[in-house]
């Protein structure tokens, strides 16, 4: 969706959430955890190393959420961004995440 300066945006809201899951690249996995999520991509923070580059093909699995394949869109400091691929159901899987089993995140610690 572009802005009044041309410059493309996200076309859906980003909600937190906290989902633990695999990234699977090629024959490796590593462990993740969803720091937010949209119908149109998912970032995650990483457990461990990653060897996939900016346009690489990847498989974000887990229970909540089940396979949802995507290509990474960017990758810096132990976290991933992917855009969903258009031709998955990712997003009906995200709307059916978000409609029975998400929870809002509250902080753990108050000030």
């Amino acid at each position: 969706m572009p802005n009044n300066l041309n410059i493309v945006v996200r076309g859906s809201p980003r909600r937190p959430c906290r989902v633990f899951g695999r990234v699977k690249y090629l024959n490796k996995e590593t462990a993740a955890r969803v720091v937010n999520l949209s119908t149109t991509g998912i970032a995650v923070e990483l457990a461990g190393p990653f060897h996939g580059a900016t346009g690489s093909k990847v498989i974000f699995e887990c229970d909540d959420l089940g396979k949802l394949e995507g290509i990474v869109r960017w990758a810096r400091d132990g976290r991933l961004g992917v855009e969903f691929a258009k031709n998955s159901n990712a997003s009906a899987q995200v709307n059916s995440y978000f409609r029975f089993f998400h929870k809002d995140v509250v902080p753990v610690l108050r000030r």
